[in-house]
């Protein structure tokens, strides 16, 4: 299974600044299926940039309605119309800065499928949680709540475990990959024919330097990147690890 690495450029960018990124990128060496989630305002310019490549296109948060009087939100259908074949859904940001919990991310995660879009459905405990020894417990709650009535069969899912996100510290390959066998096993128990194909990345300071190490595991599948994702070469060593 080719290598799964999706850049989440969170609340950064400009015009100029997109455009000397992306152009930069197309031309260093690439290793891995790659997916780009910029902010929703700069998606028409980036698939527009990205057309004729190999690299998709994604939103980084999607609301559930397909339209309505729901001011500054943006449905999948809209993201799908913007040339987008991915959506982040679930990332611990919206999740804890936003408070979308586990029923909401469910109903965005099945309006993403419906639309004819991939979600990259994140999932992962807090520091608190994880010293509580509760990490696997939290993971399977949003693995079964956050994904009733969604397909596997077009799913990518996430590994971020809060603690390791813009902190500078990640899980150490062995802790991502207890994670990430545990949730191959929950997905067999839910669908064993196709829980093989779906790709389990791992989200939470990926750098350069780490990247190789965590693709050592057997369950981890590529890298959700948030920080690294902003540096042309950084990306590119990344996708080549």
């Amino acid at each position: 299974m080719k290598r799964f690495v999706a850049a989440n450029w969170k609340m950064n960018g400009s015009l100029a600044a997109n455009e000397a990124l992306l152009r930069a990128l197309v031309e260093l060496p690439n290793e891995a299926e790659q997916v780009i989630c910029p902010p929703a305002v700069y998606l028409a310019q980036v698939s527009e940039l990205l057309a004729g490549t190999e690299v998709s296109v994604g939103i980084q948060n999607v609301d559930w309605h397909e339209s309505g009087a729901f001011t500054g939100e943006v449905s999948a259908v809209m993201a799908k119309d913007l040339g987008c074949q991915y959506a982040i859904v679930g990332h611990s940001e919206r999740r804890t800065l936003f408070g979308e919990d586990d029923a909401a991310c469910c109903e965005k995660a099945r309006a993403t499928q419906s639309a004819g879009l991939t979600p990259i459905f994140c999932i992962g405990e807090s520091k608190a949680e994880r010293d509580a020894g509760k990490a696997l417990d939290v993971v399977k709650r949003q693995l079964v709540a956050g994904l009733d009535g969604v397909s596997l069969q077009d799913l990518v899912l996430a590994y971020e475990p809060v603690w390791a996100i813009g902190t500078g510290d990640t899980a150490s390959p062995e802790q991502a990959g207890e994670v990430h066998d545990y949730i191959r096993r929950e997905l067999e128990n839910m669908d064993k024919g196709l829980a093989q194909t779906v790709r389990i990345l791992y989200g939470g300071s990926v750098k350069a330097d780490n990247a190789a190490s965590l693709f050592a595991m057997e369950n981890i599948d590529g890298a959700l990147v948030g920080g690294a994702s902003l540096n042309a070469k950084e990306f590119s060593a990344i996708c080549c690890a």
